[in-house]
C-alpha cells in the first residue's frame, strides 16, 4: 500500500514539474481565483474524470460527482455545489454526464439488496418506473441498460431545472444552459443527448416557481 501511495505523491511532483516547464506562472495564476464556465455533475466512477475526457485544465470545470450522476432534491451536498456554482461562480453551463456501463444504473435495474446504497438506488429506480414501457420493450439487456443511462441523464437535467437555484438565475436573465451528455468508456467518446434547457419554458408548467 505504501508503494501505491508514494506513486501518487511522485506523480504529483512530476506533474508540477511538467506544468512549470510549460508555464512558470501556472500555479501563481491558478491560486489567484477560479472562473470556471462549466459545472459538471458526473458519476463517481473512477473511469470518468471530467477534466481529462474534456481536455480542460484545472480551474476550467467546477465538479460534483456521485453515484450515477444524480440530481436529488434533498441532497444538500449537490445543492450546495449547485448554489455556489450558479450564484457565486456564475457558471454558464451545467453538464450532467452519465456513462454507459454505469454500476449504479445496472444495480437499479435489478432487485438485489446491497445495503445502505439501496436508499440512493431508489432514486434511479424511480427513473426506470417513469420510463418502464419503453425500457421493458427493449429485449437486449445491454441495449436496455444503455437507454436507461440516457433516460437517467435526461431526468437529471429536468431535475436541475426544477430547482429554485436554477430558476432564480433564469429570472435574473443570467445566462445558464443545462446539458445532458453520456460518455462511453469503451471508446472515450461523449454523446450529446441533444437535451438543453435555457429557461423555464423548457420545463413542464407545474414546475415553474413564482417569486416569493
Amino acid at each position: 500500500m505504501k508503494n501505491s501511495i508514494q506513486r501518487l505523491l511522485d506523480n504529483n511532483k512530476a506533474w508540477v514539474k511538467t506544468e512549470l516547464q510549460k508555464d512558470p506562472h501556472f500555479f501563481d495564476e491558478l491560486a489567484n481565483s477560479q472562473n470556471p464556465e462549466f459545472l459538471w455533475i458526473g458519476c463517481s466512477d473512477s473511469r470518468v474524470p471530467a477534466n481529462q475526457i474534456t481536455g480542460t485544465k484545472p480551474g476550467d470545470v467546477f465538479v460534483h460527482r456521485n453515484i450515477a450522476n444524480m440530481v436529488v432534491h434533498s441532497d444538500m451536498n449537490m445543492l450546495s455545489v449547485l448554489s455556489y456554482a450558479v450564484e457565486v461562480l456564475k457558471v454558464k453551463h451545467i453538464i450532467v454526464c452519465g456513462h454507459y456501463g454505469c454500476g449504479g444504473v445496472m444495480a437499479a435495474m435489478g432487485n438485489q439488496q446491497f445495503g445502505l446504497i439501496d436508499n440512493w438506488l431508489r432514486h434511479i429506480k424511480d427513473v426506470y418506473r417513469y420510463h418502464h414501457t419503453e425500457l421493458d420493450a427493449i429485449k437486449d439487456k445491454d441495449q436496455r441498460a444503455r437507454r436507461f443511462v440516457e433516460l437517467n441523464v435526461v431526468e437529471q437535467v429536468n431535475d436541475l431545472g426544477k430547482t429554485s437555484i436554477v430558476q432564480n438565475a433564469w429570472k435574473k436573465k443570467q445566462p445558464l444552459n443545462l446539458h445532458g451528455w453520456v460518455y462511453d468508456v469503451k471508446d472515450g467518446i461523449i454523446k450529446d443527448l441533444d437535451v438543453t434547457f435555457s429557461s423555464t419554458k423548457d420545463l413542464h408548467a407545474v414546475y415553474h416557481l413564482e417569486k416569493q
